[in-house]
């Protein structure tokens, strides 16, 4: 649990180092509640990608593994298997699309 913990405060103050804005010139600089608002919402994009991805990690390793023990005792399962991972592997890309979303918007 402590690993877990550590890795997100990494990943909250990488998100924070690297989610400015590109300098612009002094006269076309936006407010600082603008600038504010796009720290957040790079932020959120990179919470919505990173913990999809590690969620859909985590299944696709848990179905793997039972997918593999079942079909060591049965190879006609492994059409029926193959369908559970592709769902889990698409919890990553729901987590892109709202990312993708989050900084369209």
């Amino acid at each position: 649990m402590k690993k877990v913990f550590l890795l997100l405060l990494l990943l909250i103050l990488t998100a924070a180092a690297f989610a400015q804005e590109a300098a612009q010139p002094p006269a076309v600089q936006a407010a600082p509640e603008a600038q504010s608002t796009a720290v957040w919402k790079y932020f959120a994009a990179a919470l919505a990608v990173g913990i999809s991805c590690i969620a859909g990690g985590i299944a696709v390793g848990q179905i793997g593994s039972a997918a593999m023990g079942a079909m060591s005792e049965n190879p006609e399962l492994s059409g029926k298997a193959l369908p559970y991972a592709g769902l889990a592997e698409g919890i990553c890309l729901w987590g892109f699309l709202v990312a993708l979303f989050i900084l369209l918007v």
